[in-house]
C-alpha cells in the first residue's frame, strides 16, 4: 500500500503508534522442573527435602523425562550439605538408598548420585559398601556411567587403603574400561599418590591418552612428597602446560626436601614466566630463604609479598617473621611482626621460636606472657617448643622447669618427644646429665632420635663418657644411618682421650660405609651470590687471598691473647697439625672472604650445617673486637651474633 500510494502521488497513511500504557512483554514463566530445582537448593531441613522429594514423586508425570533423576540427584547433593538428624529419624544413607530406590528402572545417572552421596557422608570404606549392594540388587540392570568410579577412587584415598585404591581399578577396568576416562584416570592417580604408591600413580599416567595438567600435577607433587626430586623433575619437564599449581608444586617440593636454592630459582622462573603468586607458591619460598639464610634474598622475597598484597596474609606474614629470624634480621623479624593486623598462634610462635634461636631469652618469655594474658591466644606445642628452647639457651633452668609444668597443668597439652628434647637439652647444657637421663628414664612418651641425640650433645659439652655410651647405643638403634650420632660419640671420646673406644666407632663406621657430612659454611656476597666454604678447601677462586688474611688475622689476634683451643680438633695428631686443622675450619674460611669482599661497617653473615667449635667461636669473638663489624653465625643450634668481642650467648652454647 505505500508503494502504491507514492505511485499515485498520495501520501502514506500514518502508521498507528501502540498505546503507552500497555505492560512490557512478560518473560516466559518459569519451567515446574526449575522451581523444583530452585526449591530444593535452598532447602533448610531434612524434614524440608522429605516433602519436596514427594512432592517431586507426585509430580513426576508431568515433568520431562531427564529431569527426575537430575532433581534426584540434586535433592542427594544437598541432603550431604544437612546436618546430621537426630534419631530416630533414619539415617540419611538409608534415606539416600530410598531415594534412589524411589526410581524404576533404576538410573546409571542416579547411582554415581549415591556413591557421591556415600563418599562425601559415611566413612570412607563404606562406599565400596553401597556399590556392592547396588551390583548386588540390580546386576547387569544397572550399566554404570564412568563418573561412578571416581567417589570409589576417593573413598579410598580417604581411607588412605591401597587394596581399595586397587579395588576401585579394577572394577573401572571390568565394567566397561572407564579406567580410561579422564576424570576417572585422575581420581585413580589421586587415590594411588595418597596411598603411597607412586610407582602406580605414574604407570596410570604414562597409560593415559590425553593428559591434562591436573595428571601431570599430581605425580609431581606425589614424587615430591616421596623425596624423589630427581622424578618430580623429570615429569615437570615433559608437562606441556605448566600453570601456576605445577610450578608452585615444584617451589614447596625443592623447599621441603631442603633444596632451598633450587626452590629459590624455580619461584623465580614462576614469576618470569608471568604465573600468579599465591599463599602457597609464596609460602614455600619463604619457607627456603628462611633455610639459605640469604639476607638479599629475603628483601626480594619481601617485595614480592608486598606488591601482591600478601604480605598482610597472616600465614605468609607468620612466614616472613620466621625468614627473617632464620635470615639473622631478627630486629626485622619484630618490625613485620609488630606491624601485622592480624596475629594468630602460629604469628606468635614463630617470633618466640625467632627470638630463643638469637639468645633473646627474656624477649621470648615476655612476649609468651603478653600472648596469653594480653592477647588471649591459646598456645600450642610449637610455642611450648619455641619457650622451652629460650630457657634451653640461656640456661634458665628454674624457668624451664615452671613452663614445663605449665604447659600440661594450665594448658592441658601433654609433652611430647620434642618437648622432653628441650627440657633434655636445658638440663645436659647446664651441667646436669645425670638429672637429664634420669628424665629420659622417666618420660610418659617413647623417646625418639632427638632425646637421646640432645642427652649424647650434653656429654660431648661436658665430657660424660658413661652417659654418652648409653645415650648412643639407643641412637645406633633408632637411627642406625644417622651419622651425626658416631661423630658426636667418637669425638666425646676422643676429648677423654679414649682412642681405643675411638677407633671401636670409627670402625663400626666403615662397616656400615658411614662417611661423615662434610662441615660447610655460606656467605651471601653483595651480589647476592652464595659462596660455599668446606673445611679444607682449597677450590675457592679466591683461596690464596683468603688464607693470607686468615694468617695475619692469627698473627694480630695471638698478640690480644688468642690462643687456639686444640681440644676442638679430635684427631690424635700433634699440636703444630691441629692448629693447621683448626685454620682450615669452614667458617674461618667465610670469615676472611667476608673480610675482603664486604664494604667497611657491614654486616657478615654465615651460616654453617653444623655447631660452631669452641675455637671458631673464640677466634670470631675476637675478630670482632680488632675489627669494627658485627659477624653473626648461624649453626645448627643457633644464632651467634659477636660485636665488640662479646657474643650473645655468653659462652653458653
Amino acid at each position: 500500500m505505500v508503494h502504491l500510494a507514492r505511485r499515485h502521488g498520495h501520501p502514506p497513511a500514518p502508521q498507528p503508534r501502540p498505546p503507552t500504557d500497555l505492560p512490557l512483554p512478560l518473560l516466559p514463566p518459569p519451567s515446574l522442573a526449575s522451581l523444583l530445582l530452585a526449591a530444593v537448593a535452598s532447602s533448610p531441613s531434612l524434614p524440608h527435602l522429605r516433602h519436596l522429594h514427594g512432592l517431586l514423586v507426585r509430580l513426576h508425570p508431568y515433568l520431562p523425562l531427564p529431569s527426575t533423576p537430575f532433581l534426584l540427584s540434586r535433592l542427594l547433593r544437598r541432603l550431604a550439605a544437612l546436618p546430621l538428624p537426630l534419631p530416630p529419624t533414619p539415617t540419611p544413607l538409608r534415606y539416600a538408598v530410598a531415594v534412589f530406590s524411589s526410581l524404576s528402572p533404576p538410573d546409571p545417572f542416579l547411582a554415581a548420585a549415591l556413591l557421591r552421596f556415600a563418599h562425601l557422608t559415611q566413612p570412607p570404606l563404606e562406599t565400596f559398601r553401597v556399590f556392592s549392594g547396588l551390583r548386588r540388587a540390580h546386576g547387569r540392570d544397572l550399566p554404570f556411567l564412568p563418573f561412578a568410579f571416581s567417589p570409589l577412587a576417593k573413598s579410598a584415598a580417604a581411607a588412605r587403603s591401597l587394596p581399595a585404591a586397587a579395588g576401585a581399578h579394577a572394577v573401572s577396568l571390568l565394567l566397561g574400561g572407564f579406567d580410561k576416562h579422564r576424570f576417572v584416570e585422575n581420581s585413580l592417580i589421586g587415590a594411588y599418590v595418597a596411598c603411597g604408591d607412586v610407582g602406580a600413580a605414574r604407570k596410570v599416567l604414562d597409560e593415559m591418552v590425553v593428559k591434562d595438567v591436573i595428571s601431570w600435577t599430581s605425580i609431581v607433587a606425589a614424587y615430591s612428597r616421596s623425596r624423589d626430586m630427581g622424578s618430580a623433575e623429570e615429569v615437570f619437564a615433559l608437562c606441556p602446560v605448566k600453570d601456576m599449581v605445577a610450578w608452585t608444586a615444584m617451589v614447596t617440593g625443592y623447599a621441603q626436601n631442603a633444596m632451598p636454592v633450587k626452590a629459590l630459582e624455580a619461584f623465580e622462573q614462576m614469576a618470569g614466566a608471568g604465573m600468579p603468586i599465591d599463599e602457597v607458591s609464596l609460602t614455600g619460598a619463604i619457607s627456603a630463604c628462611a633455610q639459605l639464610g640469604a639476607v638479599r634474598r629475603a628483601v626480594w622475597i619481601q617485595e614480592i609479598a608486598d606488591r601482591s598484597g600478601l604480605g598482610r596474609n597472616v600465614v605468609v606474614g607468620s612466614g616472613l617473621v620466621d625468614m627473617y629470624a632464620k635470615c639473622g634480621l631478627i630486629d626485622e623479624a619484630c618490625r613485620v611482626f609488630e606491624g601485622m593486623q592480624e596475629k594468630n598462634v602460629y604469628t606468635y610462635s614463630s617470633m618466640i621460636v625467632g627470638l630463643a634461636s638469637h639468645g633473646r631469652a627474656n624477649d621470648a618469655i615476655a612476649l609468651f606472657n603478653d600472648m596469653v594474658r594480653r592477647a588471649d591466644v591459646e598456645p600450642n606445642h610449637v610455642t611450648f617448643i619455641g619457650v622451652l628452647t629460650a630457657c634451653s639457651h640461656a640456661g634458665m633452668v628454674k624457668e624451664g622447669r615452671y613452663y614445663f609444668a605449665q604447659m600440661k597443668d594450665r594448658y592441658g597439652i601433654l609433652p611430647s618427644a620434642d618437648h622432653y628434647t628441650c627440657m633434655v637439652d636445658l638440663l645436659g647444657r647446664a651441667g646436669l646429665v645425670i638429672e637429664a637421663l634420669d628424665l629420659v628414664k622417666s618420660m610418659t612418651v617413647e623417646p625418639h632420635g632427638g632425646v637421646w641425640g640432645a642427652l649424647l650433645g650434653a656429654c660431648r659439652i661436658h665430657g660424660n663418657t658413661k652417659v654418652a655410651k648409653v645415650a648412643a647405643q639407643h641412637l645406633f638403634k633408632l637411627e642406625p644411618e644417622g651419622i651425626g650420632n658416631y661423630v658426636l660419640l667418637s669425638n666425646t671420646l676422643a676429648s677423654a682421650g679414649e682412642w681405643d673406644e675411638v677407633s671401636k666407632v670409627r670402625k663400626l663406621m666403615r662397616i656400615r660405609g658411614l662417611k661423615k657430612d662434610p662441615a660447610v659454611s655460606s656467605f651471601e656476597g653483595r651480589d647476592g651470590l652464595v659462596h660455599q666454604f668446606f673445611a679444607g678447601d682449597n677450590t675457592h677462586p679466591w683461596m690464596h687471598e683468603i688464607k693470607k688474611t686468615l694468617l695475619e688475622l692469627r698473627a694480630r689476634l695471638k698478640l690480644a691473647g688468642y690462643v687456639p683451643v686444640l681440644s676442638s680438633v679430635v684427631y690424635n695428631v700433634s699440636d703444630e697439625e691441629k692448629e693447621r686443622l683448626l685454620m682450615g675450619h669452614s667458617e674461618k674460611l667465610a670469615l676472611s672472604f667476608g673480610l675482603l669482599t664486604l664494604e667497611s661497617r657491614s654486616s657478615i653473615r654465615i651460616v654453617k650445617n653444623l655447631r660452631i667449635c669452641e675455637d671458631c667461636h673464640l677466634f670470631i669473638r675476637l675478630v670482632s673486637k680488632v675489627e669494627p663489624i658485627e659477624i653473626i653465625v648461624r649453626d645448627n643450634m643457633r644464632f651467634h651474633h659477636f660485636r665488640d668481642g662479646e657474643c650473645s650467648c655468653g659462652g653458653f652454647w
